[in-house]
């Protein structure tokens, strides 16, 4: 078997540094503004998390999923945090299969930084829609990934989806 390497992504992992004491992670960045939801790709907002695209996908309709409260130890998630963050991620499906008609997804939360955490000090768990072919030479060979949706449009439409979602 041969491997195909994904340099852009451990450039973007390596890109990051811990907060300090006076930084807050993107998360909770997100979290705590609640006046930049499109600037800051919030997707929606419930009681004890929150729905943010992925502004570095794997692929397009990368979404994230985030305790709103600050950790990053799986064991310390409660109840209740652990059944609204499966129950939103049902819905995180619902809306990518109606709005981008993927044919499969990846589900994961990657803990710790050697894991390949981004943000390892905010556990978040990912939603990767996949399609057949949809990974190609570009990025082994040009080191150059393309996502096919405008992460904008795709905070409105998902946005819209997820409203129209808790009316129901």
């Amino acid at each position: 078997m041969e491997n195909l390497w994904s340099q852009w992504r451990s450039k973007y992992i390596e890109g990051f540094k811990n907060p300090t004491e006076n930084e807050e992670c993107f998360i909770c960045g997100a979290i705590n503004d609640l006046e930049n939801d499109k600037d800051r790709l919030v997707v929606a907002r419930f009681d004890n998390c929150i729905v943010i695209i992925n502004r570095y996908p794997y692929n397009a309709g990368h979404i994230l999923i985030a305790p709103k409260r600050h950790t990053g130890d799986f064991n310390e998630l409660n109840e209740i945090e652990m059944l609204e963050i499966f129950k939103v991620q049902q819905m995180v499906l619902k809306s990518l299969e109606k709005i981008m008609k993927p044919q499969a997804f990846n589900l994961g939360v990657n803990l710790g930084r050697i894991a390949g955490a981004g943000v390892p000090g905010h556990i978040h768990f990912h939603t990767v829609p996949r399609w057949s072919g949809d990974t190609n030479f570009m990025p082994v060979l040009a080191d150059i990934k393309i996502v096919s949706q405008s992460l904008d449009d795709l905070q409105e439409l998902l946005s819209k989806e997820f409203a129209e979602l808790r009316t129901k």
